[in-house]
């Protein structure tokens, strides 16, 4: 099973057990261990994690880091936990900052079993930085992010690699978090900047507050242009075919090549693909099932045309869902696993008959209990 397919796995339990995670332990228990177990680290060898562990260096007696994990004899992360609803912002990491400085670790842990905040020693050496170059959050994550996390599995551990990127994802996660809040609500350095790129006048406190304005209004007509942009192209009317939608854009289904940056076709979405098509077997020739992986999704179409989807399969979270189709309309129904497809068999059967005009639709022969075609 690869990392994504073990953390979507955690994180599928994390709804259903949080109201009976309000202890630390009850929290290490449920989510934390599987977490350092995802990772490939052996949770029950103390030769390779190592729990409540302490030191007699320069600590105050009494103190505990939760988990010290170990590759090669050397301690290599340090984990301390939280409760379930600990707010990590708010917690202050004293024993972390201690211990970093009095083992042989680069990388230390703050967690409350959903958000895991990754610290190293990027501004000063030896010292654990004040804030985190990598957050990971266990219901709301990325497929690049999973790649970043991946470094620090047992297999591929590497100090070299993780330190040579930390910094840059340090930085570049600061940089994301002040455009995002300045977004919602911009500074007065912020709209000054912008005012004096497009204003020629003196830069009152009147002007300033007139260009906050200007500067929201700027801010809110560009994002829904842009979004105005993609949904043309997604929604582009086809008047060949009574108008039905295009469903699968040229970026998203793969015509441009600059497209595929950065989508990869899981081992889940493939074998939900073949589910698809174990289950379409009896109304269709195989043959002509395709699939178009996207960024957003995995879309199944019939004879690989763009305005003839069978479903979507939406994996890229921790709660999958299937995208089925009536009339070009999608209703996405939660799975819990790919074999969850099969329930819908006779609905994906069911598209293929309005593309066939009905000839593929079936029907069950009650004589025999076989499928028969109804056209």
């Amino acid at each position: 099973m690869d990392l994504i397919d073990r953390m979507k796995e955690i994180a599928a339990r994390i709804p259903k057990q949080l109201e009976y995670t309000q202890t630390e332990e009850a929290t290490k228990n449920a989510f934390v261990m599987p977490f350092i177990s995802a990772l490939g680290y052996d949770v029950f060898n103390p030769l390779e994690v190592i729990p409540e562990f302490t030191s007699d260096v320069g600590i105050k007696k009494g103190e505990k880091v939760d988990y010290a994990i170990k590759k090669d004899e050397q301690i290599i992360i340090l984990v301390e936990c939280k409760w379930s609803g600990a707010d990590l912002d708010k917690v202050h990491a004293s024993q972390l900052f201690r211990y970093f400085s009095v083992t042989s670790a680069r990388f230390a842990i703050l967690t409350n079993g959903i958000e895991y905040q990754f610290y190293s020693d990027i501004d000063e050496p030896n010292k654990m930085d004040s804030k985190p170059f990598f957050v990971f959050n266990m219901l709301h994550f990325e497929d690049h992010q999973i790649n970043e996390l991946k470094k620090f599995t047992k297999s591929a551990f590497s100090l070299d690699d993780i330190l040579t990127t930390a910094s840059t994802l340090k930085y570049a996660g600061a940089i994301k978090k002040i455009l995002e809040e300045e977004l919602k609500a911009p500074s007065e350095e912020f709209v000054r900047f912008f005012a004096s790129q497009v204003y020629d006048g003196r830069l009152t406190q009147q002007v300033i507050e007139q260009f906050t304005k200007i500067v929201k209004d700027a801010r809110s007509q560009f994002i829904n242009e842009r979004i105005n942009e993609r949904l043309k192209t997604a929604l582009s009317a086809n008047s060949g075919e009574g108008g039905g939608e295009d469903l699968f854009d040229d970026e998203e289904n793969g015509d441009d090549a600059s497209a595929r940056d950065g989508i990869e076709t899981t081992q889940e979405e493939l074998d939900g693909f073949n589910v698809v098509k174990a289950i379409l077997r009896e109304v269709v020739d195989v043959a002509r099932v395709t699939m178009r992986d996207t960024k957003s999704y995995c879309g199944i179409l019939l004879d690989d045309n763009n305005r003839k989807p069978i479903c979507r399969l939406r994996f890229n979270h921790s709660q999958k869902y299937l995208g089925l189709f009536t009339n070009k309309n999608e209703d996405k129904v939660e799975i819990e696993c790919v074999d969850d497809i099969f329930k819908h068999s006779e609905r994906l059967k069911a598209v293929i008959g309005e593309y066939e005009g009905g000839k593929a639709e079936v029907v069950e022969e009650k004589s025999t209990g076989g499928i028969v075609d109804n056209g």
